[in-house]
C-alpha cells in the first residue's frame, strides 16, 4: 500500500493497524502458515530415526550420542525438558535428521516449533526467538518456561476447543492448529494407556471437509458421531483381532468384510455411512508416529486400542492467530524496513516513508 506524505502520524498508525488485522492479511498469513506446516511435517515424517517412545531412559530419548549431538540441552531431570544448546535451527534439524524417541505430545511440540522455523526461515528463526523460548518436554514442564507454545512468551491464547470459530472462518483457518483426540470415559476404561490420547497438528483440510465443518458448527457434531461409531462397533461383537477396526473401517479389507456374519453387515453399513462424511476423509492431521492421516483413520484405530471408551476431538489452546501472528508481522515489517535501507529506491518507486512493505 502507498500513502501520501501528508498523512499525520496518528492516521498512519491507525491505517497500519487496520491493514495488519484486515481479513485479507490474516488469510494470506493462514496460507503461508499452512505451507510452512506441511514443509515441517513432511521433514519429520521422512525421518525414520524419529521414533515413538519405547523402553528408554527419560521422557525424551536422544540415544547413545546424547542430546547435545542433536542440538539440545536438558532443563529438567529424567528427559522431561530440553532447550536448544546453540542455534534453534540446529535443534530442529536434530528432529529432521537425528535419532530421537518421543511420544506424540513431543511430536506435536516439535511440529509446532518446526512450523515457525519454516515460516521464518532458519536464519530468522535463530535471530527472532531466544533458545529458552523453544522448550520441549512434558506439557506441564513447558508452563513455567518462556516457551512460545505454553510458557510466558505465549501471550494471548485462542480458546476454540470445539472449532466453532475455525469452522466459520473456512479451511485455511485450521492450518497448523494443534489439537488432541482423547478418551471420553475415565481411565479405568483404558486398555492401552499409551493410546489414551493422540496429539496432532492439522496438516490439511479439503474443501468438502471444511464445508461440512462449517455446516455443522465445528467438532461437537462429530464428537456425537464418534460416540455413535463406538456404539455400533461394540454391537458388532466380533472376536478381537490385530488391527480389526483399522482394517475393517479404514483399509476396508475385502476378505475381512466378506467373512462377517450376516447380522453384523447391517451395522457395518451404518458405520460406513457415518465414516463416509467428508470430515472423516478430508480432515488430515499429523500424529507422531502415525504420520499424516485423515481423522477417520484415528477413530478406527482407537476402537482397536481402547474399545471400552469413545473418543472426542478438540483443538488445543494456541496463539498462532494472536501473539505469534503479531510477532511474524513485526518480523516481516522490520525485514522490509531493512531492505529499503540497504537498497536505494529506483526511479518510480516511492521512498520508504511512503511505502508499507508487502
Amino acid at each position: 500500500m502507498h500513502w501520501p506524505d501528508s498523512l499525520d502520524a496518528a492516521t498512519r498508525e491507525r491505517t497500519l493497524a487496520q491493514l495488519l488485522h484486515h481479513p485479507a492479511t490474516r488469510c494470506a498469513y493462514a496460507f503461508a502458515l499452512g505451507e510452512a506446516t506441511r514443509r515441517a511435517v513432511d521433514r519429520l515424517v521422512d525421518n525414520r530415526g524419529f521414533r515413538f517412545s519405547a523402553l528408554q531412559v527419560g521422557w525424551i530419548g536422544f540415544g547413545p550420542t546424547g542430546s547435545s549431538h542433536d542440538g539440545w540441552e536438558p532443563v529438567a531431570m529424567f528427559g522431561r525438558g530440553y532447550r536448544p544448546r546453540g542455534a534453534n535451527s540446529r535443534a530442529i534439524e536434530g528432529f529432521y535428521e537425528g535419532e530421537v524417541r518421543a511420544e506424540c505430545g513431543v511430536g506435536r511440540q516439535i511440529a509446532q516449533y518446526a512450523t515457525q522455523a519454516e515460516l521464518y526461515g532458519m536464519a530468522a528463526f535463530d535471530s527472532e526467538f531466544d533458545a529458552d523460548e523453544i522448550v520441549i518436554g512434558t506439557f506441564n514442564r513447558l508452563h513455567p518456561t518462556r516457551s512460545i507454545l505454553l510458557g510466558s512468551s505465549a501471550g494471548t491464547f485462542t480458546h476454540d476447543g470445539r472449532a466453532r470459530a475455525a469452522a466459520a472462518s473456512g479451511r485455511q483457518a485450521f492450518m497448523g492448529l494443534p489439537g488432541f483426540i482423547y478418551h471420553v470415559f475415565d481411565r479405568s476404561t483404558l486398555d492401552d494407556i499409551h493410546n489414551q490420547a493422540e496429539n496432532f497438528v492439522v496438516y490439511d483440510v479439503d474443501a468438502d471437509a471444511a464445508q461440512a465443518l462449517r455446516a455443522h458448527g465445528g467438532f461437537e457434531y462429530y464428537n456425537d458421531r464418534n460416540r455413535r461409531i463406538w456404539e455400533l462397533a461394540r454391537a458388532l461383537e466380533l472376536p478381537k483381532q490385530w488391527r480389526l477396526f483399522e482394517r475393517l473401517l479404514y483399509e476396508r479389507d475385502p476378505a475381512l468384510r466378506a467373512g462377517l456374519p450376516e447380522d453384523a453387515r447391517s451395522r457395518l453399513a451404518q458405520l460406513d455411512a457415518l465414516l463416509a462424511d467428508p470430515f472423516y476423509r478430508g480432515f488430515e492431521v499429523y500424529v507422531h508416529k502415525q504420520g499424516v492421516k485423515p481423522v477417520g483413520f484415528h477413530i478406527a484405530r482407537l476402537l482397536d486400542r481402547n474399545p471400552r471408551t469413545p473418543f472426542r476431538i478438540e483443538l488445543a489452546l494456541h496463539n498462532l492467530h494472536t501473539t505469534l501472528y503479531d510477532r511474524y508481522l513485526a518480523h516481516r515489517l522490520n525485514d522490509c524496513a531493512r531492505q529499503y535501507v540497504d537498497s536505494p529506491t529506483s526511479e518510480g518507486t516511492p521512498p520508504a516513508s511512503e511505502t508499507l512493505g508487502r
